[in-house]
């Protein structure tokens, strides 16, 4: 018994460092972005579409990968996406002009594609439901850790070495995680459900059957008003703080790494205990949960972005703490798809949501700020008197820009809070559904 407990644990640590280096790797870009931008003349919409050009292929492959990861073994597509993501990082520290880095950032989301659906498939098998939200949650603390370590590094590596070293170094752990997962013991699926029903599915489209789930309806909307602004954030906040607060980059990233990285832990773990808790007493325990951290963000983040220029340590507090309270949702929400989708669709119905996550959430946050940076710029600089439309006319009102177009994230986590709610109200009879199903399935047999 010790022995299957120190391997499903094994396992769980190693998706967990996976994971960190997923993240740490689709960070760089936010923390090493503004020389990025400099060197190469690009406008925030160019540079916020360098973050599109990995979430775009991540979302589209990730649904045939999904797909995959319920037919095959796990461990092996995250061995083989670990390996290729971590040399294609490393090729981006080569890159000579904005195409052939966006071209590689296209590479490395193809590779990152395989690791939440497989990652999360698998945690579905080796935790019962009771322990999911827990477990998902130490699997997710490497989402902050992840971004943490990037901003860190990254911007400290940057200021010595260059941008381009950043990425050379990025490289390195995913090839030692690309190792280890084969080490993992892969579970049967369905392995810790209360009713054991094997491989069993139900007929028909499992796109269609995944789909037909209210609460999964609503969660795919959620998942897209919750990436854009999470993705907004992770890339431009260095940025914000280099130009309207006057930081360099190095202390720009390390602010950021507290903010949206180290501030990230305590949120999904307090989230995974606190939506486990809750929901012994209430089946829609995770759903109330993770709708209130998101409605107790809003203030927090309205008034970091209202601080004056300069005043960094107060907007790391009540960024911080928005950060936070935002971080809740993955512990939540992602536990909620593992109770109301039956064991052999979850890789498919986490890919589903994670095209949408990141179609319209992720690949729409860093663009549609970039546009709305520029715009504000360039309105800026016209109330000024400047009418010269050149990157380098507009560079002095660059800090207006970008702190104007950042008030869109509080104000979208208003429509997620409302998006959240009308989940909590459907997923207990989703939930009671599959455990009847699951029932009749066992005494079936």
């Amino acid at each position: 018994m010790n022995e299957k407990k120190s391997a499903v644990w094994f396992a769980l640590w190693v998706l967990f460092a996976i994971n960190a280096i997923n993240f740490f790797d689709r960070q760089i870009i936010g923390a090493v972005g503004e020389p990025i931008r400099k060197e190469f003349g690009l406008s925030d919409a160019a540079l916020g579409a360098l973050g599109t050009a990995f979430t775009l292929l991540y979302a589209f492959v990730g649904v045939p990968l999904g797909r995959l990861a319920d037919k095959i073994g796990r461990k092996g597509i995250l061995s083989a996406g670990v390996f290729a993501w971590s040399l294609l990082t490393v090729g981006s520290g080569l890159a000579q002009n904005f195409w052939q880095i966006f071209a590689l950032r296209l590479g490395v989301g193809v590779g990152e594609a395989s690791c939440a659906p497989a990652a999360t498939s698998l945690i579905g098998d080796l935790f019962p439901s009771v322990w999911r939200a827990k477990a998902l949650a130490i699997f997710m603390l490497g989402l902050p850790v992840g971004v943490a370590l990037s901003f860190a590094v990254s911007g400290t590596i940057a200021k010595t070495y260059g941008w381009r070293a950043a990425f050379f170094v990025a490289g390195i752990p995913g090839l030692i995680c690309a190792l280890a997962v084969l080490f993992i013991k892969e579970p049967k699926r369905g392995a810790t459900e209360a009713h054991n029903i094997g491989e069993q599915k139900r007929a028909g489209s499992p796109y269609r059957l995944i789909l037909a789930l209210p609460t999964m309806r609503w969660l795919i909307i959620s998942g897209a008003l919750h990436n854009f602004n999470m993705y907004a954030i992770g890339a431009f906040i260095t940025p914000f703080l280099m130009r309207y607060h006057g930081a360099d980059i190095q202390s720009a990233n390390f602010v950021s790494m507290i903010v949206y990285g180290v501030m990230g832990a305590p949120g999904l773990l307090i989230g995974g205990f606190i939506g486990d808790a809750v929901m012994k007493k209430r089946t829609n325990g995770r759903m109330l949960v993770g709708t209130i951290a998101i409605l107790l963000s809003i203030p927090f983040l309205f008034f970091a972005l209202g601080r004056p220029n300069g005043d960094i340590t107060t907007f790391l507090i009540l960024m911080g703490a928005g950060c936070a309270l935002m971080y809740f949702y993955y512990s939540t929400v992602y536990s909620t798809i593992q109770d109301i989708v039956e064991p052999g669709l979850r890789g498919t119905a986490m890919a589903v949501y994670f095209f949408a996550m990141y179609v319209l959430g992720a690949s729409l946050g860093p663009y549609a700020t970039g546009i709305l940076s520029d715009f504000f710029t360039k309105r800026a600089a016209q109330a000024a008197g400047v009418l010269d439309s050149s990157q380098a006319a507009l560079e002095p009102f660059r800090a207006d820009g970008l702190h104007s177009a950042m008030y869109a994230i509080p104000i979208l986590s208003v429509l997620l809070t409302l998006v959240l709610f009308a989940a909590s109200r459907t997923v207990t009879k989703d939930i009671e559904k599959l455990q009847s199903w699951m029932r009749e399935s066992t005494n079936s047999d």
